[in-house]
C-alpha cells in the first residue's frame, strides 16, 4: 500500500467521524415531536435528548487527548467509533426517555472523542506543510453535517420512523472501524505514552457542569426549586474549588494561567453567552414549525436549509471585515444582527408568510456563522504555541456546553411562558414560543457588552494568528 493511499485513507476515516458528529448535532432536531408522540412524552419538554448528549461531549473531550496518548491513536479512534454506533443502536432501540437519555450519553462518549482524535490523527501523519489542506478538507464534513441534519431528519421520519435518524450512523460506522484497522497505521513505540491524566482536575470541572446544567433544568419540574439551589451550590463549591487545586498542581487539566490573557478570557465568556441563543434556534424552531404551525417533518427540515446555506456563503467574508473594522467593533455589530435575528423569530406563526421567514432564516444563518468564525479566531488567537493546546481543549468543552445550555434555557422558558400563556388564555403554544425568542435573543445581545472589552492589536498581526487558529478552531469546532 503506497503512502499516498494511506493519507487519502485517513483523511476520509477522519471526514466520515468528523461527518456522523456533525450530523447528530442536528439531525435529531426536526424529530423530536415524532420520538415524543412515540414516547408517550409531551414535545415540549424532550431538550433531556439533546443536552445528554452534548453534555456527556463536553465533559469527555478534555480527556481524548491523554487517552490517545496513553493507548495510542488507533486504538481509541475506533474505540470511539464503536462506541458511536453502539449509541445508536440504542437510541434506536429505546422505548422509554429515560432509556434514550441513558442511550445518547453512550453516543455522546463515542462522539467527544471523533472530532479531537481524528484532528491528532491527521497531525501526526500529514507533514508539516500538507496538515492545513488536510484539516480543510475534513473540515467540509462538517459543514455537510448540519447543512443536510435537518432535511434528512425530517425525510427519514416522514418516510421511515425516527429510528432511522439514528440506524443510518451504523453503516458508515462499521465502515469505518474496518478501515480504521486496515488503514491506519500502528503507533510506533513513542507514540504511546504514559502520562498522567488530572482526574481530580477533571471530576471538578465535570461536576461543576453537569450541576450547573441540572440547575437550570430543574426550577419548573416537580421537585422545584430546592433542587436547583441545591445543584447551584454544588456548582459553585466544585468550580472555586478547581482554583486552589490547579494553583497548587504542577500540571493542572486546564492552567490558570490561560486566564492572563485578556482576549481567551473574554472571547471564552462571549462565546458561551452568545452560543446559549444560537444554540436554542436549532432546537426551539422545529418545535415551533410541527407542532404550532403544523409543518411535516420534512417542511420543517426544509425551512432550516437557508441557515446553512448561508453560513457557508459568508464564511469567507470574516477575514476581509475584520480586517477593515476590527475584532471589537465587528463582534458588536454582528452580535446585534445575530441577536436582533433570533429575536425576529418571534414573529413566526399560522399565516407568517414563508419567504419573509426563509430570509429571516438565512439573515441568521449568515450572520450566525460570521459570530462563531470570529468570535473563536479572538478566543484563541493570542495564547501563543505553549499554550494554545490547553485552550482550545478548555475552549471545546466550553462550545459544547454551551450548546446544552442553550437548549436548557430555550426548554425551560418554552415551558414557563407557555404555562403561563395557558393560564391568561392569551396565545396558547405560539406565544410561548415568541416569549422565548424574545429572551434568548436578548441574551445574546448581552455578549456584545463582553466583546465590547476585547481590545484590537495591529490589524496585521491580528489576522496572521487569528487565521491560523481559524482554520482548526473555526471550521473543526465551530
Amino acid at each position: 500500500m503506497t503512502q499516498d493511499k494511506t493519507l487519502t485513507a485517513l483523511l476520509w476515516i477522519v471526514a466520515a467521524g468528523f461527518f456522523m458528529q456533525a450530523l447528530d448535532t442536528t439531525i435529531v432536531n426536526t424529530a423530536l415531536p415524532a420520538m415524543a408522540a412515540s414516547l408517550g412524552e409531551n414535545p415540549l419538554r424532550m431538550q433531556p435528548v439533546v443536552v445528554s448528549y452534548s453534555l456527556t461531549m463536553a465533559m469527555l473531550t478534555p480527556a481524548s487527548g491523554w487517552l490517545a496518548d496513553r493507548f495510542g491513536t488507533r486504538r481509541i479512534y475506533f474505540v470511539a467509533i464503536l462506541l458511536f454506533v453502539l449509541g445508536s443502536i440504542c437510541c434506536a432501540m429505546a422505548h422509554t426517555m429515560s432509556q434514550l437519555v441513558l442511550a445518547r450519553v453512550l453516543q455522546g462518549a463515542g462522539g467527544s472523542m471523533l472530532l479531537p482524535i481524528g484532528r491528532l490523527a491527521v497531525l501526526r501523519t500529514f507533514p508539516a506543510g500538507q496538515y492545513l489542506a488536510a484539516l480543510a478538507f475534513v473540515s467540509i464534513a462538517g459543514q455537510v453535517g448540519p447543512m443536510i441534519g435537518p432535511v434528512l431528519g425530517g425525510w427519514l421520519v416522514q418516510v421511515a420512523s425516527w429510528h432511522w435518524i439514528f440506524l443510518i450512523n451504523v453503516p458508515i460506522g462499521i465502515v469505518g472501524s474496518l478501515a480504521v484497522r486496515h488503514y491506519l497505521p500502528r503507533p510506533a513505540r513513542d507514540e504511546v505514552i504514559d502520562a498522567d491524566f488530572d482526574w481530580t482536575g477533571f471530576a471538578l470541572l465535570s461536576m461543576a457542569m453537569v450541576s450547573f446544567t441540572l440547575a437550570l433544568d430543574h426550577p419548573f419540574s416537580d421537585r422545584g426549586w430546592g433542587v436547583s439551589v441545591g445543584l447551584a451550590l454544588l456548582c459553585v463549591v466544585t468550580t472555586l474549588g478547581y482554583w486552589p487545586y490547579a494553583r497548587r498542581r504542577a500540571a493542572p487539566l486546564f492552567p490558570l494561567e490561560l486566564f492572563a490573557t485578556r482576549s481567551f478570557r473574554l472571547g471564552l465568556l462571549g462565546n458561551l453567552v452568545a452560543r446559549i441563543g444560537s444554540s436554542a434556534v436549532p432546537f426551539l424552531l422545529p418545535l415551533l414549525l410541527q407542532v404550532a404551525m403544523g409543518y411535516s417533518p420534512l417542511a420543517s427540515g426544509l425551512m432550516m436549509l437557508p441557515v446553512a446555506l448561508a453560513g457557508v456563503v459568508v464564511k469567507r467574508m470574516v477575514t476581509p471585515l475584520v480586517q477593515r473594522y476590527g475584532y471589537t467593533r465587528f463582534l458588536m455589530v454582528n452580535t446585534a444582527v445575530v441577536g436582533g435575528a433570533i429575536a425576529s423569530f418571534a414573529l413566526f406563526g399560522p399565516g407568517w408568510p414563508m419567504w419573509l421567514g426563509l430570509a429571516q432564516l438565512a439573515i441568521f444563518g449568515g450572520a450566525n456563522s460570521m459570530q462563531f468564525a470570529a468570535m473563536n479566531s479572538v478566543t484563541l488567537k493570542d495564547l501563543g504555541t505553549r499554550r494554545a493546546s490547553a485552550g482550545n481543549g478548555l475552549f471545546s468543552m466550553a462550545q459544547m456546553l454551551a450548546l446544552g445550555l442553550g437548549v436548557t434555557i430555550g426548554g425551560q422558558l418554552l415551558a414557563l411562558f407557555g404555562q403561563l400563556a395557558g393560564q391568561v388564555g392569551v396565545g396558547g403554544t405560539v406565544a410561548g414560543f415568541r416569549l422565548t425568542f424574545v429572551c434568548v435573543g436578548l441574551i445574546t445581545l448581552v455578549s456584545a457588552l463582553i466583546f465590547r472589552r476585547v481590545e484590537d492589536p495591529a490589524a496585521g498581526a491580528t489576522q496572521e494568528g487569528g487565521e491560523t487558529r481559524h482554520t482548526s478552531a473555526t471550521d473543526l469546532g465551530r
